[in-house]
């Protein structure tokens, strides 16, 4: 495969705490998961929080939002504050998943938020951690990656953006459905390629690679001191609830459970 471009970012030498969390689906239907978000966005002592994709079960354009998001009541408009209100204390950064790649620019304008390249290098106390959603790194996902390929593309976004939102909203209903009735079929995901990965990680210079996608929690090592560090997905209405942050530190990396 080809390795896209990737992006670096230096992290500033007062940042003591980075977080790391991805694969939240937030949704109107799921207000546990939504109030667990919302408190950990409240509680956390990381000088940064990186948005690893997928923090939206789905994202159908940036004006879901309104321009006084404080002042109303929708879901979206209330994931709005939460964002800004996190993003005055500390840096926030967000990195488009499989289901929430139309967030745009005015979204991140309105929350004072960076919306990062997938991949991008993290150079924090003299390391190398490379970030991804990890969606693009599923090479037997063939199905999947023909549509990403699909809905990447700027025409494709043009053309559904310029569509009414209610429009939007119905089409996006209608996937998740789809996606939904998937899952119960019990179809099985593909997961990260090894050798996609290595290869990332030989372009990067890293050694660490961090990513969500496969709500496959763990630590793989990959050969050659490389390795792959898999995010968990978030269900705080889950049997036993599941909400955790990756948490990096000049001491290393520590998975840390958020109390729900």
């Amino acid at each position: 495969m080809t390795v896209p471009q990737i992006a670096e970012l230096q992290a500033p030498a007062a940042w003591g705490t980075v977080d790391f969390i991805s694969d939240l689906h937030l949704t109107e239907e799921e207000p546990a998961t939504f109030a667990a978000w919302q408190r950990y966005m409240e509680k956390t002592p990381a000088d940064a929080v990186f948005i690893l994709g997928d923090l939206f079960e789905v994202w159908v354009g940036d004006d879901a939002v309104h321009p006084h998001f404080a002042q109303a009541a929708g879901f979206e408009d209330r994931c709005a504050e939460v964002m800004a209100t996190t993003a005055g204390r500390l840096a926030l950064f967000f990195m488009h998943g499989n289901r929430d790649f139309l967030v745009g620019p005015r979204l991140m304008d309105l929350c004072h938020a960076t919306l990062l390249n997938d991949p991008t290098v993290l150079c924090f106390a003299d390391q190398r951690f490379l970030l991804s959603h990890g969606d693009a790194l599923c090479l037997a996902d063939t199905d999947y990656l023909q549509f990403r390929q699909q809905v990447r593309s700027a025409t494709w976004q043009a053309n559904f953006l310029a569509k009414p939102l209610a429009e939007r909203q119905n089409i996006a209903r209608g996937l998740r459905a789809q996606s939904e009735a998937r899952k119960q079929s019990g179809h099985a995901y593909a997961d990260v390629d090894t050798g996609a990965a290595k290869q990332w990680l030989q372009a990067a210079t890293s050694d660490t690679l961090i990513h969500g996608h496969t709500h496959r929690p763990g630590q793989h090592e990959l050969g050659d001191h490389q390795r792959r560090l898999v995010l968990s997905d978030w269900d705080a209405a889950a049997t036993p609830p599941r909400a955790e942050v990756l948490r990096l530190t000049p001491l290393g990396l520590q998975r840390l459970p958020f109390s729900v």
